[in-house]
């Protein structure tokens, strides 16, 4: 008869184990979502569609939890959920953005604005004046999203090309190519907005 309790209490035992477990990852997950809402914001347009990406995620990361292997960068195992989340999101709405060419040189936004004022010399006040935060977000949602995740994750999530290669899952040199795509198509989109 003593065999019977003990297969219980060692039941119980790991059920309890099971459920600190989840309490203590879930904890941890938590403390991290502010992280996750400003990487998810510069993914998407609007704070709506950023507060349901951050919805969708912890919802895919509490569904697989034990998946996480303990010990390992939980932030970066939340982004990659993010960013496959995203990833399936542009895939659904399948958006075509304007295409530029991307061998324009590095003055590109200083030209167009010269051009427009009719060759006046550049007023940096002037073009700062005319890009707000709207504008900025707005140009960053407009990219394709592959360059799009590239760029919000190394120059606004502050993540290395190590990191942002880990997250996406793609080599670090891909990482580089997209980030320098990224950057210019993201110039040329701030570039007219300046000038109108």
């Amino acid at each position: 008869m003593r065999e019977p309790d003990t297969a219980e209490s060692d039941g119980a035992r790991r059920v309890a184990s099971e459920a600190r477990d989840r309490v203590r990852f879930e904890e941890e997950a938590l403390a991290l979502a502010d992280q996750v809402y400003r990487v998810a914001r510069r993914f998407v347009s609007t704070r709506e569609e950023a507060e349901d990406l951050v919805q969708d995620t912890y919802a895919r990361a509490f569904r697989s939890w034990q998946s996480y292997t303990p010990g390992t960068n939980l932030r970066a195992w939340l982004l990659r959920i993010l960013t496959n989340l995203n990833v399936d999101r542009g895939r659904r709405i399948q958006r075509r953005p304007d295409e530029t060419p991307l061998e324009e040189n590095d003055y590109y936004l200083a030209n167009k604005v010269a051009a427009a004022g009719g060759e006046q010399a550049l007023d940096q006040d002037r073009v700062v004046e005319r890009l707000s935060q709207d504008s900025i977000v707005n140009a960053l949602a407009e990219i394709p999203h592959d360059f799009r995740d590239v760029v919000v994750l190394v120059d606004i999530g502050d993540f290395s090309y190590a990191d942002a290669a880990q997250i996406l899952d793609v080599p670090m040199g891909t990482v580089m190519s997209r980030l320098h795509r990224g950057r210019r198509l993201l110039k040329a989109r701030l570039a007219d907005e300046a000038v109108q």
